[in-house]
């Protein structure tokens, strides 16, 4: 037998002894599994490469999907982050259960990838790639896997929600323009949603658990325990996937879960509310309405972390009640503001200084940590000080109204200095803010009364309100 005959007779031996094996693999799979030696399991609705490497590869894949994944650390090395995008999708359809290789896939799309554009949709695209990764094929292979639902609401808290990225005010924008086409508003009827009427709503209901991956009653579940929340924000969504996640790793490690729902509703605290006026660019404010949820997220954090972590637990409660105080103050919600001082110094009496009156406090704590507040939090703050200077001046206190504004300037001059001009940490303008606060509390349709309007306009020396165009009847 010459060689070329035993060449072939050799491929032939090949496929024949791989066409058995593609026979015999659902039947080992099936015995593995029962005794408990391997994760391999059948896969239903795979895709044709993922179905033919599970029936054919067999034991193989797990060899093929190291040698990958030892190229794949190589050219994250190297910074070659385009190329590390195709070898982690094989490695994937070879072994679906490599948690890792998802969570180092989606992590790559997301931060090494998207900062490659300079324009903000192009990295938005990535981002997203990222996120649809974990959650559309990553958490369908691997629904109990308590470490990709902590990475997806990491994406939404840490990617989408901090300012570290240059768009990151494209994304949180581009992610409520989604989320408001899904409601059909600004925020979910969740009695509409849940029993959907008319085609539009039932579209509705099919697009947010097709395309989203979410369920409905879920969310007004964790809207009524941890709520009301914003769901165009980011911080909504961080707190829905460690839910999630929490609901379906029974029995494994979900403590980063339960952080990521404490830490995602402080940060909603802190700008969980999203404000779209006609005359003015969109804000995010602070979430009042939530703090006692976020308090008690805290104190159940407290019971049940393992206590090397108990005093930085204790630490950021701490923190976060210093705060809310003066935000109930500048937000003129006094009343609310002294009991939570009241009860913050009964829980923490060394961070809290005696006998001081709440607005005394407030201007005080502000002015003194302006340095160490975020963008956004500095933002709402030199916001809500021009606030309460246009209600002082409404009132008639002038003399107020002027400290008010003057403390303004000097926390928006205090952090434009200590911010060393780095574009993406600026505060909105001063006079822009002032303008912007002035529009919202002199339109007709949403601001003040009309008799307040006109004492404010009055007392800040602006021209009367003009008439209302009158109605033509047919």
């Amino acid at each position: 037998m010459n060689s070329r005959a035993k060449k072939l007779l050799l491929l032939a031996l090949a496929a024949a002894l791989l066409t058995v094996n593609g026979f015999l693999q659902p039947v080992m799979n099936r015995q593995r599994a029962a005794l408990g030696i391997t994760r391999l399991e059948p896969l239903e609705n795979a895709p044709p490469m993922l179905a033919l490497t599970t029936q054919v590869l067999g034991g193989f894949r797990g060899l093929i999907a190291n040698v990958l994944w030892i190229r794949t650390t190589q050219l994250q090395e190297d910074g070659k982050y385009f190329e590390m995008v195709q070898l982690a999708d094989w490695i994937t359809k070879l072994e679906p259960h490599f948690v890792q290789v998802w969570l180092v896939q989606a992590w790559n799309m997301a931060f090494n990838i998207s900062v490659k554009f300079s324009d903000y949709p192009d990295r938005w695209r990535w981002v997203q790639r990222g996120m649809e990764l974990l959650r559309d094929e990553g958490l369908r292979y691997n629904p109990k896997e308590p470490l990709i639902y902590a990475e997806l609401a990491w994406l939404f808290q840490f990617k989408m929600g901090h300012n570290l990225d240059d768009a990151n005010v494209y994304y949180k924008g581009a992610w409520a323009v989604e989320m408001m086409q899904v409601f059909g508003g600004p925020q979910p009827n969740f009695e509409r949603l849940l029993l959907p009427q008319t085609p539009d709503e039932k579209a509705r209901l099919a697009l947010l658990h097709s395309k989203y991956k979410m369920d409905a009653g879920l969310m007004l579940e964790l809207d009524r325990k941890h709520g009301p929340l914003d769901w165009r924000l980011p911080e909504a969504h961080a707190i829905y996937w460690n839910s999630v996640g929490i609901d379906h790793a029974k029995g494994k490690d979900v403590r980063r879960l339960r952080q990521g729902i404490y830490q995602s509703m402080n940060l909603s605290y802190q700008r969980g509310r999203l404000v779209i006026s006609s005359n003015a660019p969109p804000r995010l404010l602070p979430n009042l309405e939530i703090v006692p949820k976020v308090d008690a997220a805290f104190l159940e954090q407290l019971a049940t972390v393992e206590p090397f972590q108990r005093d930085s637990v204790r630490n950021a409660h701490r923190n976060f009640l210093r705060n809310v105080p003066y935000q109930f103050f500048i937000f003129n919600r006094v009343r609310e503001g002294e009991q939570w001082l009241r009860y913050g110094r009964e829980k923490y009496p060394e961070a809290f200084p005696p006998n001081v009156a709440l607005a005394e406090y407030a201007v005080t704590l502000a002015a003194a940590n302006v340095g160490e507040q975020s963008q956004n939090k500095v933002n709402g703050l030199v916001q809500a000080f021009v606030i309460q200077s246009y209600y002082k001046a409404l009132e008639g206190e002038a003399d107020a109204a002027n400290e008010y504004m003057l403390r303004a300037g000097e926390m928006w001059d205090a952090y434009m200095k200590r911010s060393g001009g780095v574009e993406r940490t600026q505060l909105t303008p001063l006079n822009e803010i002032k303008q912007l606060v002035r529009d919202d509390m002199l339109n007709p349709k949403t601001g003040l009364p009309a008799k307040q309007r006109a004492q404010l306009r009055t007392a800040l020396g602006l021209p009367a309100e003009a008439a209302p165009a009158p109605t033509l009847q047919p």
